[in-house]
């Protein structure tokens, strides 16, 4: 069992050895890590708890007059 587990335990000494000795190194990757995690919670967490609601859409086009359009004269297209 211990083969097994001495992968992780290598690695957790390798972590703590980084935060006392390379601390900067050791939050980059304490934060590299938390990066996907949060990117998938915080959505769900904001729609959930706080009640946020996405802003409507920018209007892309000018809206159009819903009456019928003149005929434009006196600019030569005849």
């Amino acid at each position: 069992m211990a083969s097994i587990l001495s992968p992780f335990r290598r690695g957790y000494r390798h972590l703590q050895y980084l935060a006392h000795e390379q601390p900067v190194i050791f939050y980059s990757c304490v934060l590299g890590l938390a990066g996907p995690a949060l990117a998938l919670t915080v959505p769900a967490v904001r729609r959930t708890w706080f009640g946020y609601a996405p802003a409507e859409p920018i209007p892309t086009t000018y809206p159009v007059p819903k009456r019928p359009r003149k005929l434009v004269q006196g600019y030569e297209d005849e």
